[in-house]
């Protein structure tokens, strides 16, 4: 029998038998939260650390409990059947549900969170997937997929989507593929990707382009570090230089966060490296900035104090606070400013090329 399902039958027999006993039964789930992981630079990632937070059944906690109970018997279904449900749609299943329903997806989150945390797998082993894609993909790579009903497999040239591009699906792990490429670039806006790769940067440097559009999904960071670690390839972030940029699309991409940590180990990038826009580059290359807010002081303030990873590493510390003295960020298109290609006539091959002012 799958894993998940005896996981979640052994947690719904220990709940009957403590009520069977009279005694309140309870759930323990690992708090997820930059709070409770450390970061090792052996591993590459945060890992969860031991607190926990314990929700006993009590009067003030039955709705919760229930909820979470019900999840759980949603995904024994879903499991079991071989089946999938988007977030969204866990969501509304949970109308049948009761007094035990959730007003608003973000609870049904919370709670599918929980549940992954507390089994320790990630919630496509419990057969909920996100309601958006992965990211975008273009270049040099041939990624082999399979028909779900005749199991045929279907190669997917990433070379032959004109000015569009691969659409990563919310579910990699099944796929598999060829390419001679040289390394991975993966990008914050898909903007930015559009350029690339409608001038075809990936066919001049031999490459693939991965567009991340913000944060990237779980899904992109897992296909990127599937892909880098089966082909051996080197993965270079390219991002604006901000503390967003620095502390929440790159940190994520590469270590992890605090709120996915017992899931870390598989769904990030340790060895990708930043060659995204720095402090020094507004000087070297004579770029147009934009004024700091005060949530992007606040921002990096909190970085500096409370992030692992920063803490960890000099350089970030230096670039960040350069950032907050100069007061300024800047945007990957700010290189429009010489030129609309100037980014990868110029920069990118710069930047790749000189490992020096890459940043861990």
């Amino acid at each position: 029998m799958n894993d998940v399902v005896q996981d979640i039958k052994k947690i719904a027999q220990q709940v009957y038998d403590h009520i069977k006993k009279a005694k309140p039964p309870a759930l323990e789930t690992p708090v997820r939260s930059l709070s409770n992981v450390a970061f090792d630079k052996k591993e590459g990632f945060f890992r969860i650390q031991d607190s926990v937070k314990r929700r006993a059944l009590t009067a003030s906690t039955i709705k919760s409990f229930a909820q979470t109970l019900r999840m759980m018997g949603l995904s024994k279904e879903l499991v079991e059947s071989d089946d999938t449900a988007t977030k969204r749609e866990a969501y509304y299943v949970s109308k049948n549900w009761g007094d035990a329903r959730f007003s608003e997806q973000p609870e049904s989150d919370s709670v599918m969170d929980d549940i992954e945390a507390m089994l320790r797998v990630n919630r496509e082993q419990l057969g909920f997937i996100p309601g958006e894609h992965g990211g975008a993909v273009a270049g040099a790579l041939t990624v082999i997929d399979h028909d779900f009903e005749t199991k045929k497999e279907i190669k997917i040239d990433c070379t032959q989507f004109g000015s569009g591009a691969y659409s990563i699906p919310s579910s990699v792990e099944h796929l598999k593929f060829e390419t001679k490429a040289k390394f991975i670039l993966a990008i914050e806006t898909q903007g930015m990707f559009e350029r690339l790769n409608k001038h075809n940067y990936w066919k001049k440097e031999n490459c693939i382009l991965i567009a991340m559009s913000g944060v990237p999904t779980r899904a992109c960071r897992r296909f990127i570090r599937k892909l880098s670690d089966e082909k051996h390839l080197p993965v270079y972030v390219f991002t604006d230089g901000d503390p967003y940029g620095y502390g929440n699309i790159y940190r994520t991409l590469k270590v992890g966060s605090g709120n996915a940590a017992h899931i870390n180990e598989f769904f990030c990038v340790p060895q990708a490296k930043f060659i995204g826009v720095t402090p020094d580059d507004i000087d070297d290359y004579h770029l147009p900035t934009h004024p700091l807010k005060e949530i992007d002081l606040k921002k990096i303030k909190d970085l500096l104090k409370n992030d692992p990873f920063i803490q960890e590493h000099k350089e970030w510390q230096k670039a960040l606070q350069q950032m907050a003295k100069n007061k300024v960020r800047v945007e990957q298109q700010a290189f429009a400013a010489h030129g609309l290609n100037h980014v990868m006539e110029i920069y990118l091959p710069e930047k790749i090329s000189d490992a020096k002012k890459w940043l861990p």
